[in-house]
């Protein structure tokens, strides 16, 4: 029925990628033009607000950077990923699934998180390896 659709699949890797690498580099970027606020909000020192802006801003282009070139660059982008959205699970939205703000949760839920999460994985297990 989708066979239509078959010559799209060595390409389809970029779905994910444009997906993933917009959102971290977006939210790196925002971090860079506060990290003193950031910093603050999440109750981290200084060096360690950087290492998360600098994971988020590096992963994001590793991901698009990666898909022309290296299968290195890929895993290591998934892999700058990861640790930050375990602590964005872990320090502001543990305990809440759904991604919609509630009382005790202004930031909403873990939902959102876990599947960005996954998609890092994916690419830290995958690589580049297209699969037919």
């Amino acid at each position: 029925m989708f066979t239509a659709l078959d010559g799209l699949k060595p390409h389809a890797h970029w779905l994910l990628r444009l997906c993933l690498a917009s959102v971290f580099i977006f939210h790196g970027s925002m971090k860079f033009m506060n990290l003193e606020g950031f910093a603050q909000m999440m109750g981290l020192s200084a060096p360690i607000a950087v290492l998360v802006a600098f994971a988020e801003v590096a992963g994001g282009i590793g991901i698009i950077v990666g898909g022309f070139s290296s299968d290195l660059i890929t895993r290591l982008a998934g892999l700058a990923i990861a640790p930050v959205m375990l602590g964005a699970i872990f320090m502001v939205h543990w305990g809440r699934w759904n991604f919609m703000p509630a009382e005790g949760f202004p930031a909403g839920g873990m939902e959102f998180q876990v599947v960005l999460l996954l998609i890092a994985a994916y690419f830290v297990v995958v690589g580049n390896k297209i699969s037919n």
